[in-house]
C-alpha cells in the first residue's frame, strides 16, 4: 500500500543523500551508500565506487537544470522520492521517480525511473 508521506519523513540517510548528490558532493553521498549499492539511472547501472562517484559528480552535468520534489511516499520497504526537472536538457522537463532502497542505515540501491 502507497502511502502519501512528507519530505521530512524520508530517513536521513535519504534526504542527505539527495542534498549531497545535488551538490555533487561524492563522499558525502558514497557515505550513505552500502559498499554493494547500485544505482540504475534510467537503464544505465553505476557500482562499484568509482561507478557510483562518477554518477554523482557526472549525472546531468552538462545541463543546466533545476529540481523540484514532487512527491514521497513508500512503498513497501521502497521509498519512492518524485522529481520534476526543468532545464536545458533535451525535451526542458522531466518526471523521474528515484526509488530507494535501504539496508539498514545506508542505501543498497537506486532506481531511477520515468513513473
Amino acid at each position: 500500500m502507497d502511502t502519501t508521506t512528507h519530505t521530512a519523513q524520508l530517513p536521513t540517510t535519504i534526504r542527505t543523500y539527495l542534498d549531497a548528490q545535488e551538490a555533487r558532493d561524492a563522499d558525502a553521498a558514497l557515505a550513505r551508500l552500502s559498499p554493494g549499492a547500485v544505482i540504475s539511472d534510467v537503464g544505465e547501472s553505476f557500482s562499484g565506487e568509482d561507478g557510483l562517484r562518477r554518477f554523482v559528480i557526472e549525472a546531468g552535468a552538462e545541463f543546466t537544470f533545476t529540481t523540484q520534489i514532487t512527491g514521497v511516499r513508500r512503498d513497501g520497504e521502497t521509498w519512492v522520492v518524485g522529481h520534476h526537472l526543468e532545464g536545458d536538457f533535451p525535451g526542458g522537463t522531466a518526471d523521474l521517480d528515484y526509488r530507494f532502497v535501504l539496508d539498514g542505515e545506508r542505501i543498497e540501491r537506486i532506481d531511477i525511473v520515468v513513473p
